[in-house]
């Protein structure tokens, strides 16, 4: 039951995390983008999540070091 606890926990603290990271995506959208650009709707804090994921996922670098 530790184990589950400790597991349930883990996943807990990397969705916060990973909303926490996601605060400045949404911060800049809002106050950047939707006054400078013509057509851009505000978003909220789980849409700037999506837009961090989603940017991860495309942009993450690849280079491995292999001697």
């Amino acid at each position: 039951m530790n184990f589950l606890a400790t597991i349930i926990f883990g996943i807990a603290l990397i969705v916060f995390v990973s909303f926490l990271m996601s605060w400045p995506v949404y911060m800049l959208w809002n106050g950047c983008l939707v006054g400078a650009v013509d057509g851009v709707h505000t978003v909220d804090w789980t849409t700037g999540w999506g837009i961090s994921l989603l940017c991860g996922l495309l942009f993450k670098s690849h280079t491995s070091s292999s001697k």
